[in-house]
C-alpha cells in the first residue's frame, strides 16, 4: 500500500476585538465582585456569568486548522485554544471538480452560482488560499477554502494533475 500523508497546520487570524472583550469581561467580573462584597448580592450573579464567559467561551475563538491529506482525502480538524480538537469536514478528492487559487478565473462559473462556501483558511491578507469545488453528499456542490503547503499541492497534483490549477 502506497499511501501519501501530508499534514498542514494553519492558525486563524486573531480578532483584536475578542482580546478587548476578554479584558472587559475580567474587569467587569472584578468590579461586580467588589460591589457584591459591599452588600449588593445581585452582583454575584453578574460576576459569575462574566467570569465564566471570559474563561470558558472566549478561548475557543483562538482557532487553528489542521489539514490531513491521506490517500485522496483531505480531513480538516479545528483546534480551539490549542486544547480541544474537533473534526469539521472531509473532502474526498475523487469527487473534486477542480482545485484552484481562490482568485482564479477557473472558479468564476462556480462563484456566480452562489454555492455554499466553507472557509478553513487563516483569513490573513495575502495568504495562499486554494478553493476546492467539491460534490458533497447532502449539500450538493460546495466550495472549500484551505491553505495547503507546497508538499500537499504536490501530493494532490500527482494523483489529480488535470484537476489542480496553479
Amino acid at each position: 500500500m502506497n499511501d501519501t500523508y501530508v499534514e498542514v497546520m494553519v492558525a486563524r487570524k486573531k480578532n483584536p476585538l475578542l482580546y478587548a472583550l476578554k479584558i472587559f469581561l475580567y474587569a467587569l467580573a472584578v468590579a461586580c465582585f467588589l460591589m457584591a462584597m459591599i452588600g449588593y448580592g445581585l452582583f454575584f450573579i453578574v460576576t459569575a456569568v462574566s467570569f465564566l464567559v471570559a474563561y470558558f467561551v472566549l478561548p475557543y475563538f483562538d482557532l487553528e486548522y489542521e489539514y490531513l491529506y491521506i490517500d485522496r482525502e483531505i480531513s480538516i480538524d479545528k483546534i480551539m485554544s490549542k486544547e480541544k480538537r474537533k473534526h469539521v469536514y472531509t473532502v474526498d478528492l475523487n469527487r473534486m471538480a477542480i482545485m484552484a487559487p481562490a482568485g482564479s478565473h477557473e472558479l468564476d462559473q462556480y462563484r456566480s452560482r452562489g454555492l455554499k462556501t466553507y472557509d478553513f483558511s487563516s483569513r490573513i491578507d495575502g495568504a495562499d488560499v486554494y478553493t476546492i469545488v467539491y460534490e458533497a453528499d447532502r449539500e450538493g456542490t460546495v466550495l472549500v477554502n484551505i491553505e495547503p503547503n507546497e508538499e500537499m499541492l504536490r501530493a494532490v497534483s500527482t494523483v489529480f494533475p488535470r484537476k489542480l490549477v496553479r
